[in-house]
């Protein structure tokens, strides 16, 4: 009796020694980062058959456990991807709108003060001092460009770089994980039901910290081994097999790095965009956001160079030359070239480039152009349309691929013998606020005067107008207007038929006017246009130095009674007309569609970025809510309270003292025992 109560005794001793050392791991581990609270799993032992009675025969400790909820877990293994996703685009929107709100306003400013310095030249166009402040703000201009770019480079230098880190401790953790599940492997003794749990501890922490990065999904086997799925079911680590995250240059874009999964001499391509967590966000933020935004500052300095290079050309400077270009041609051959990226994986040797032809229809959008073996076919990525191009060689000049629809404003010109699979990615607006700078150095060149004007006569009575519209060769124009070609040119127009109008452009000579309407002999140029529409002439005709347009209602008083209007030589270093020209184009649509000045595509652009951080940092705080309410869930069963084990520790301590005495009960009766038969 006494040998079975000792028995007892030391099973109960040592279940509640088990029991205090269970507790007391789980308070030496309360700010232990994953770790799953343990419990002491005490069973009765097996009664002793005595008299045809079963006498109780102690305790024992059958296994100790982790307070683990598999599916609390992977809710917050997904929570915390999603966070990671949310924090990280959040963050990287944060920087972009403080970028665009800094360096933005730079740009608007500088372009407000640099059109104030026009409208002062236009006021006084025979001001140097006015002339060179005009030239120097363009530069400020210009500069204020480059650095606004220079600053979404190291963005997107910043995205790649961070990127690459996570690649690299992606490729850390897989390692770890591989070793932990070996360990796990070869230690466990498959006839026991111990679990390391600390070791469980170790990997669903490192699968914690994964999930950060990127999506995860788990499987376990009967071995306690785990294989490690990461995005859309991708295996990172299976079993003692781990698998690397490698980083490549894009091609053809270099700077569209690309992750591949590597194991061995195998590599497979993961999906950036698909993969989530903060990878994702790093992808989506560079290839959507960054992309957009410096599409759109490119757009609007190719805009702003193109019609003020083009107004410029229009007028005569003080030297009574045609104006020279106020910024870098949008058509350089750098720029041309720069448009068109060519993976390394093409084997035909075509040349490919891109020629804008206007700026107004010019999208934000990608484009990447193919050749099956036939035909070039034009795909745009962002919408998904496509349109076919033509055979090689095909356009005029040859080689010269122009969309029509919808036309881009731009073409595709190619030369050279492409190869079936060729592919070819578009940026119309690649590299143009990069590569904007201010060509005019010489005050004196701005062109700040008209080369001709129009006026109507002081007789005319209706609200008939004749308007240079276009000039393309200032110089040219001036002199058609001037002897030996002419001596100033007449416009007359009258209503020959009710609703149609007819135009005649003569010589201005007083000594030979016109004969009478309707007859046209000597006419430089003639022609009708219906009521409520206008008439574009180019003079001189066949090759046109000018253009002027003819509208309104010029009826004049009686019956074939003209309208008439005088075009005469306009130059002078006090006209500024071409410079106030020039000044009208910061309010005048020219972006999207003609729909967008300057000012509002840029506020436009700083809106849109303004609103997307805005708008992540409203997902970013959900994802932090939910984050914490499925950790708190987790907790409820894996964390350790404090309290708990407190009472815990009080109970197994009494219990120890108890088994204690049962021990001490037993020696004394086994004394007794001896004694009594001694």
């Amino acid at each position: 009796m006494s040998v079975s109560l000792y028995q007892t005794g030391v099973s109960a001793l040592l279940a509640a020694q088990q029991q205090l050392a269970t507790t007391g791991h789980n308070i030496a581990n309360v700010n232990t980062e994953g770790y799953n609270r343990q419990r002491a799993e005490q069973n009765a032992s097996i009664g002793i058959n005595v008299g045809g009675n079963y006498v109780g025969s102690g305790t024992y400790i059958q296994d100790v456990t982790r307070l683990y909820d598999q599916f609390s877990y992977k809710e917050q293994l997904l929570s915390q991807s999603n966070l990671g996703n949310a924090d990280s685009l959040h963050a990287s929107l944060s920087e972009l709108d403080q970028i665009m709100s800094t360096s933005g306003s730079a740009v608007t400013s500088s372009l407000d003060k640099f059109y104030h310095a026009l409208n002062g030249v236009a006021d006084n166009p025979s001001d140097s001092g006015l002339r060179s402040i005009v030239l120097n703000q363009a530069s400020i201009l210009t500069n204020d460009f480059n650095e606004l770019t220079s600053h979404l480079d190291k963005m997107t230098t910043a995205v790649n770089g961070e990127i690459s880190q996570v690649a690299s401790k992606i490729s850390e953790i897989s390692l770890e994980l591989a070793k932990i599940n070996e360990t796990i492997l070869y230690s466990k003794n498959l006839s026991q039901n111990g679990q390391p749990n600390d070791l469980l501890d170790k990997r669903d922490q490192l699968i914690n910290e994964l999930s950060e990065f990127t999506r995860v999904s788990t499987i376990e086997d009967t071995n306690g081994v785990m294989t490690v799925m990461i995005g859309q079911g991708t295996t990172l680590v299976a079993g003692i097999t781990p698998m690397t995250v490698a980083v490549n240059a894009g091609s053809p874009d270099p700077q569209k790095t690309t992750l591949t999964l590597v194991s061995g001499s195998s590599a497979v391509a993961l999906n950036g965009s698909q993969i989530g967590g903060s990878l994702a966000a790093n992808f989506e933020f560079r290839d959507e956001h960054l992309v957009k935004t410096r599409a759109e500052i490119d757009r609007l300095a190719m805009a702003i160079s193109s019609t003020l290079n083009e107004n410029q050309a229009n007028g005569l400077d003080l030297n009574a030359i045609q104006g020279a270009n106020f910024f870098t041609d949008i058509n350089t051959t750098q720029l041309q070239q720069g448009r068109v990226l060519t993976p390394l994986t093409n084997t035909g040797t075509t040349q490919a480039q891109i020629l804008i032809n206007d700026v107004s229809l010019i999208p934000t959008d990608e484009f990447e152009v193919r050749f099956d073996g036939v035909d070039f076919t034009l795909y745009n990525l962002t919408n998904g349309s496509s349109e076919n191009l033509g055979a090689p060689g095909a356009g005029v000049p040859a080689g010269t691929h122009t969309p029509s629809s919808p036309d881009y404003g731009f073409s595709f010109v190619e030369s050279g013998v492409p190869v079936a699979g060729d592919v070819f990615t578009v940026i119309p607006t690649k590299n143009s606020a990069a590569l904007m700078r201010t060509t005019l150095s010489d005050g004196s060149a701005i062109a700040a005067s008209t080369s001709v004007s129009a006026s109507p006569s002081s007789n005319n009575v209706s609200d008939g107008k004749v308007e240079v519209v276009n000039v393309i060769d200032p110089v040219a124009a001036r002199a058609f207007t001037n002897p030996p070609s002419n001596t100033g040119l007449l416009v007359d127009v009258y209503e020959s038929a009710p609703g149609t109008f007819s135009y005649r452009v003569y010589d201005a000579d007083p000594s030979t006017p016109p004969p009478t309407p309707p007859s046209v002999v000597g006419a430089i140029a003639s022609g009708t246009f219906a009521s409520g529409s206008s008439a574009l002439v180019g003079l001189p005709t066949g090759t046109p130095a000018f253009q002027i347009e003819i509208s309104g209602q010029p009826t004049g008083q009686g019956v074939l009674a003209p309208e008439k209007f005088t075009i005469n030589d306009a130059f002078g270093i006090g006209n500024g007309g071409n410079a106030l020209a020039l000044s009208e184009t910061q309010k005048t649509g020219v972006i999207n569609g003609g729909k967008e000045s300057f000012n509002q595509s840029l506020a436009i652009s700083t809106s849109t970025v303004g609103s997307s951080a805005s708008s992540a940092e409203l997902i970013a705080d959900t994802a932090q809510a939910l984050f914490t309410q499925a950790f708190n869930r987790n907790q409820v069963t894996s964390g350790v309270n404090l309290d708990e084990e407190a009472a815990n520790l009080l109970k197994f301590q009494q219990a120890y003292q108890a088994s204690s005495q049962i021990i001490s009960t037993a020696n004394t009766i086994f004394d007794t025992i001896l004694s009594a038969i001694r």
